[in-house]
């Protein structure tokens, strides 16, 4: 299995420009943790809640703040072909939950998570112990 295929393809976005409410009411209706910042489909940054949360200490009327502003320029990205286990060493590198995918071209392809490849493993997991209890019927867990 490759990264292209753990987390979701249609990803959020927004552009630098966006102001922190309207991206904000859309971490809400989306029910997501983050936005991907792009330009020309290419990903230049990243928004998490975390992000919006911690903009009110640093400015006034946070709501019309762009989120170029508060976002995190340059995100980590990986390459939708990658094994999960560059997620796992992303993560350990650079200590980020969250990492948008791109294809061959830069372009955003998806976005894949650490509970993308908690719940990857879990299920790998299941199919191993479904093998273990297969192949030894007198097995009990």
């Amino acid at each position: 299995m490759s990264v292209g295929k753990l987390g979701p393809q249609d990803v959020v976005t927004t552009s630098p420009d966006s102001q922190l409410e309207e991206v904000t009411q859309r971490l809400e209706a989306e029910n997501v943790g983050s936005v991907i910042v792009t330009e020309n489909d290419e990903p230049i940054g990243m928004l998490t809640d975390r992000d919006a949360a911690l903009a009110i200490h640093d400015h006034n009327d946070v709501g019309s703040v762009s989120v170029a502003d508060v976002m995190t320029e340059r995100p980590v990205t990986v390459h939708e072909d990658d094994d999960p286990v560059t997620i796992s060493e992303a993560i350990r590198d650079n200590n980020v939950r969250r990492f948008p995918v791109v294809d061959d071209d830069g372009e955003l392809a998806g976005v894949a998570t650490l509970d993308d490849l908690v719940a990857t493993i879990g299920e790998e997991l299941d199919n191993v112990a479904e093998t273990i209890e297969a192949q030894s019927p007198d097995y009990s867990p």
